[in-house]
């Protein structure tokens, strides 16, 4: 009996021991579970990290490297702030007409209701409405690669507006190239801000395609030599740069049609 309970005794200790050193094995393993875990959260954590820092530093478009292609975007919801026209008056088809300036300068244009619908749509209202009438053009560009006359400006020294601003950027060229003749619509630093004022170049003019670029309504017809030699010509007073200022000649939009 003896002999018995004693092998009952030593099997029992042994049950135990065995049992403590698997709980055992199972908590070391478990640590190192856990351990691993925490290594691969952290490696998860920091890569999404610098993924995000990569993705913002890309798309940011205050980051230097940003240097995003503008391109047509007539299809785009409108955008902006006030009683914008409705993109439906330029019927997708093209406008031609004339924008006389002072009494020497008469510019036949054409606008493209299919590629700038909702810039078109603007300038054709405002016309409807004599809005171009009477405003002048405040500011010239004679830089090498930008000649542009800037017009439109309800106030006539680059202020004021018909109470709206619109977007989106349409008819953008992705090469930053507006060659002469080309009408665009001018704006502030966002999209969204284009209004009433346009520029006409006089020649072929790069502008920074990577700020997202200027809506291309349309083009002059006729008339761009006849803008050189009464008005660009003569020169401008030089404003915020040597190239860049009011023209010398003051020039005024005397009528505007466009049918």
């Amino acid at each position: 009996m003896a002999a018995t309970k004693n092998d009952r005794e030593s099997r029992d200790r042994l049950r135990r021991y065995t049992a403590r050193q698997q709980v055992h094995a199972a908590q070391v393993a478990r640590r190192r579970r856990d351990d691993v875990l925490a290594v691969v959260a952290v490696v998860v954590v920091v890569g999404l990290a610098v993924l995000t820092q990569v993705v913002w530093g890309k798309d940011d478009p205050g980051t230097a490297a940003s240097t995003p292609s503008p391109s047509a975007s007539s299809t785009a919801e409108a955008t902006g702030t006030g009683d914008v026209p409705s993109a439906e008056i330029a019927e997708g088809r093209t406008w031609t007409g004339q924008f006389d300036l002072n009494d020497d300068v008469q510019l036949g244009v054409e606008l493209d209701g299919a590629a700038a619908p909702q810039a078109t749509s603007v300038l054709v209202d405002l016309v409807r409405k004599g809005f171009y009438t009477g405003t002048s053009c405040h500011r010239m560009s004679d830089a090498d690669s930008a000649e542009f006359l800037q017009c439109g400006s309800a106030n006539g020294d680059g202020t004021g507006d018909a109470g709206f601003t619109f977007g989106p950027l349409e008819n953008v060229p992705s090469d930053g190239l507006y060659p002469a003749g080309t009408i665009a619509m001018a704006r502030g630093e966002s999209p969204d801000s284009q209004s009433t004022q346009f520029f006409v170049t006089y020649g072929d003019t790069y502008l920074d395609a990577s700020t997202g670029g200027y809506t291309v309504v349309g083009r002059v017809t006729s008339g761009l030599d006849q803008l050189t030699a009464n008005v660009t010509d003569a020169g401008l007073t030089p404003g915020t740069s040597e190239t860049d200022g009011a023209p010398v000649v003051p020039t005024t939009i005397t009528s505007a049609s466009l049918e």
